[in-house]
């Protein structure tokens, strides 16, 4: 009788193991914007010895706003007519905002002491520039 409890532990073992993952929940324009204030306050508390760690942050958090935008993306290349027109423009702004982003990382990754407290200034503005038109974009795209 032995050897059937052990796979029966095994399964309810796996079972509960499944069963307490988290469920990945969708993310809302409303924990976009609540990221990009946290973001730009953690940019600026970095000081000039954690460059490398500021970087590296700024780095992951513009991804993430990257792959958010592809998402609306493949959501516009699905719609018709004049909604799809206007999302298309909303794309192409949050694509020049990304850049001007992504242009403000390596300025940040290139600032040197006297120039880290302008650097992620205007990273955080720029950050927080697109995560706002991401989240006036997501609630467009909501409609």
């Amino acid at each position: 009788m032995r050897p059937r409890i052990i796979p029966a532990i095994v399964v309810t073992i796996s079972v509960l193991a499944a069963a307490a993952l988290p469920v990945p929940a969708q993310t809302t324009s409303k924990d976009v914007s609540q990221k990009a204030s946290e973001t730009g306050q953690a940019i600026k508390d970095y000081t000039v010895e954690k460059k490398d760690e500021a970087v590296a942050h700024a780095k992951k958090v513009t991804a993430d706003l990257e792959a958010k935008i592809k998402e609306l993306e493949a959501q516009a290349s699905k719609q018709t007519g004049e909604i799809k027109a206007k999302s298309q423009a909303q794309i192409k702004d949050l694509k020049a905002k990304r850049t001007k982003a992504s242009q403000k990382v390596t300025e940040l990754s290139r600032a040197t002491k006297a120039s880290w407290e302008k650097a992620k200034e205007g990273f955080a503005d720029a950050y927080r520039d697109l995560a706002s038109a991401y989240d006036r974009a997501a609630a467009e795209f909501k409609k």
